[in-house]
């Protein structure tokens, strides 16, 4: 397996889970970490406007408080530090608005200073009280308090801040406190919604529009004083959710850089003179199951339909074979992969005898489809299914998915749900990927309702994951094995394959640019060029 260059392709873990280390390499399998150089790359200058071409659109609340829109959280990683941030050419984290590393008191207990004259982009100092208030309301978030759970308590102290942890889990510190971005304390809530608020990093929003259609325009913060300062006189990113649009918004070199070139297109990009890499992700297609509604509690009809699917020929027909079939819940070529006691393979017979097994008969049942990428592996998968099922069995339901109507179980209508996630954007640690989707959080209490349906097992895996947190080298090991065989066994949300994202950019027209493995674009480091500025 060749390996790509670590200091801009591995997907590096600087993060890791309990006190253990946990690095996550992935390499080049199947294409990964393919580079194809366009055009030069211009000798960098300062001034000119970056332009970028989005592949994400939200129409939801802007918010930083638990935010997971993948536009927004890229741009908050250019105008709202934490603490510490990540850099998402390599995953390692670096101290944002912390002066340096946490000083250790004791196993459980770290001091934190403030970077020196840190201020907000209207020149008003932060304080040791926004972070505390910052980092608070977070743990309180029903999305974001999995990820902390290991924290006790935060305190204002001196010129930063003491954070208490309930256990020794030192080696989980700064990548967690990165998803902690702080603002002002009190700040009102119509400025979060509006994404108005003040922010510390080397960037601010001058307008917003994260919908389809919309567009983003950044300014320089003029009272930044961190390591990653603004080169460029300004930034502006278009959302640009169809794929044929975004792809000729590069190749005609409106915009600079295009994030998530479409499998299909990447030859035509290629031709058309700009750079392209494609890199092994986390990004993903899943199937979320109404585990509250009859036949999907049963884990055995579940597993049928995911043995229905010919994952080979998705990956082949519809992705160009930009993707790798799931062995595991994590990518082969993560340092704590571990194969699955259960892999999924194209088995139409296994899944007519599962769901003999569990008595169901005469299935008829809705996908649901969300209408981003995914809705191109559908029509396949209701043809496997209708293969198993029974021609007609399966009904396509493509739609912008409402996502809060999914939080109440007792009116949860839908059967399945498919569409695509990717929670590397938070992190790349086993534990931090798992407690996004399988914690004690929303997604199993309003949308797979998988903790209401089975208790007992929804604990088991909590346990499990508790006990990893705590530990250290093969015990750990060990038990996120455990964690991962159940996962596949049960199946409430599971991943069809593991997908490759491939970003395109003009180096002619951009200098010091570096593509990212998760959604977003990141643009911290970056400058145009002396073609781009004139």
């Amino acid at each position: 397996m060749a390996q790509m260059n670590v200091s801009r392709r591995s997907f590096l873990a600087a993060s890791t889970a309990a006190a253990g280390a946990i690095v996550l390499a992935l390499g080049g399998c199947g294409g990964g970490g393919n580079k194809e150089q366009g055009a030069a790359e211009g000798k960098a200058v300062e001034g000119g406007t970056l332009t970028a071409a989005i592949a994400y659109s939200t129409a939801n609340s802007y918010t930083p408080v638990g935010v997971s829109a993948a536009a927004v959280m890229a741009a908050y990683c250019h105008t709202c530090e934490a603490l510490y941030d990540l850099d998402y050419t390599t995953y390692e984290t670096y101290p944002a608005l912390a002066a340096g590393e946490p000083e250790k008191v004791s196993e459980t207990e770290y001091h934190i200073a403030l970077r020196e004259g840190a201020k907000y982009s209207d020149g008003s100092d932060v304080t040791p009280a926004d972070v505390v208030a910052s980092i608070q309301v977070e743990m309180e978030n029903a999305l974001y308090a999995p990820f902390l759970s290991f924290i006790d308590k935060v305190t204002e102290e001196g010129n930063g801040v003491c954070v208490t942890l309930k256990y020794p889990a030192e080696s989980l510190l700064k990548c967690r406190l990165a998803t902690c971005r702080v603002f002002p304390k009190g700040t009102a809530q119509e400025d979060l919604d509006k994404g108005t608020f003040l922010g510390t990093g080397p960037w601010v929003i001058t307008s917003c529009n994260f919908d389809a259609g919309g567009a983003v325009d950044f300014e320089p913060n003029p009272n930044y004083n961190g390591s990653k300062p603004a080169t460029a006189a300004a930034m502006h990113w278009d959302i640009i959710v169809d794929e044929t649009s975004r792809t000729q918004y590069l190749t005609e070199q409106t915009a600079m850089v295009m994030e998530s070139v479409p499998a299909a297109n990447v030859d035509l990009v290629k031709q058309s003179g700009a750079t392209v890499e494609t890199l092994d992700s986390f990004s993903l297609p899943f199937l979320m199951f109404n585990t509250v509604k009859k036949p999907f509690d049963d884990y055995r009809v579940r597993q049928a339909l995911f043995y229905a699917i010919d994952v080979e020929k998705l990956i082949s027909n519809q992705l160009a074979g930009f993707a790798k079939p799931l062995t595991c819940f994590l990518p082969e070529n993560h340092t704590n992969y571990h194969q699955a006691a259960t892999v999924f393979t194209y088995d139409p017979e296994k899944a007519k005898a599962l769901l003999d097994e569990a008595g169901v008969k005469d299935l008829k049942l809705e996908l649901m489809v969300n209408d981003r990428w995914p809705k191109d592996l559908a029509p396949q998968i209701k043809e496997n299914w209708d293969a198993v099922l029974g021609d007609g069995a399966v009904t396509l339901n493509v739609c912008e998915v409402d996502w809060a109507a999914f939080n109440d179980p007792k009116d949860a209508k839908y059967d399945i749900l498919l569409s695509p996630g990717d929670p590397s954007c938070f992190g790349n640690d086993p534990d931090l990927w798992m407690s996004w989707w399988y914690g004690d959080n929303i997604w199993t209490s309003g949308r797979t309702f998988w903790q209401h349906s089975d208790k007992k097992t929804f604990g088991k895996l909590q346990d499990l994951m508790q006990q990893a947190r705590e530990a250290t080298g093969d015990a750990q090991q060990e038990l996120f094995n455990q964690c991962f065989d159940l996962l596949a066994e049960q199946v409430p949300l599971y991943p069809l394959m593991h997908r490759q994202v491939s970003t395109a950019w003009w180096p002619n027209l951009i200098a010091g640019f570096k593509p990212v493995t998760t959604t977003g674009l990141y643009f911290l480091g970056a400058s145009c060029t002396e073609e781009s500025a004139k």
